[in-house]
């Protein structure tokens, strides 16, 4: 029986919604639909009964799910001792400033219990390079923050949090509850340098062309903004020295904490890893 197919059933089973399961398995829905009715030709059993309102499971579907589950814990049982007697292995993860703390300890958790003998090594990457190292293969794994060109690339949210305007405290927009992209037009601006991914720019840079300091670093830009008075946009989340202050912005998209890896890559870790993400942050 193929798991893989055990695997779409059980979150189909699980979610009660092809649309919803689809997005847990970071596919569309239509392979998933033909994926599970190849699993009920290969039975000869109705596994779901589908309706306008979502999904129930038949009597065989019910039955079934307990079982895929029971295999697939197996499947990755088995996995797990082969990784044991294969020696210890290593995932290099990338990571954007302080992205892995922000991720959260459950997810490094999550996967060490799966993983205890996989050892990990930690890559930081500048603003130049979103992936932080993943499209160039110096790293396994990134942890980093959303729009960039991802194009072979897979990502996964793991949160979102609202962007806000960083400047000195002593700056008469610090008073502001909130503000728009409009009232920042004549500020000098943090600069990401020339050649970085251009959608990662555009957003940093509020979709429009800047005048300011080119910075590589959030420490850069905090230097920029405490020295000579320019502005930068970050997650108001972020902790902030003192004299610093964030106004949140109306008008800009949130940024999004991701999990990305190479959508191609052979590695069953990194493939551990992606599931491990998906099932702590599906919700």
């Amino acid at each position: 029986m193929d798991l893989r197919l055990l695997r779409y059933f059980v979150a189909v089973a699980e979610e009660l919604h092809f649309g919803r399961a689809a997005a847990r398995l970071h596919m569309t829905q239509p392979p998933l639909s033909r994926a599970i009715k190849q699993l009920e030709t290969d039975l000869g059993a109705l596994l779901l009964v589908r309706s306008p309102a979502g999904v129930s499971l038949t009597a065989a579907g019910k039955a079934l799910y307990d079982e895929a589950r029971t295999l697939l814990e197996q499947a990755d049982q088995a996995r797990d001792r082969v990784t044991a007697v294969a020696g210890a292995a290593a995932v290099t993860i990338g990571t954007l400033g302080d992205s892995v703390e922000q991720a959260g300890i459950e997810f490094a958790a999550a996967f060490r219990e799966r993983h205890p003998a996989v050892k990990f090594h930690i890559r930081e990457a500048d603003f130049t390079d979103p992936t932080t190292g993943l499209r160039a293969g110096l790293v396994d794994f990134a942890i980093t923050r959303a729009p960039f060109d991802d194009d072979g690339i897979t990502t996964l949210v793991l949160r979102s949090d609202p962007i806000g305007v960083i400047l000195r405290a002593d700056d008469p927009l610090a008073q502001y509850e909130a503000l728009r992209l409009t009232d920042l037009a004549d500020r000098t601006w943090c600069q990401l340098p020339e050649g970085t991914d251009a959608r990662w720019r555009a957003y940093w840079n509020g979709g429009s062309e800047r005048d300011g300091s080119v910075v590589r670093t959030v420490h850069e830009c905090l230097q920029a903004i405490i020295w000579n008075g320019s502005i930068g946009l970050a997650p108001v989340t972020h902790a902030l020295p003192e004299g610093v202050a964030a106004v949140p912005l109306l008008d800009m998209p949130p940024s999004h904490l991701v999990a990305a890896w190479n959508s191609d890559s052979p590695s069953p870790l990194i493939r551990s890893f992606a599931q491990t993400a998906a099932t702590l942050y599906k919700g």
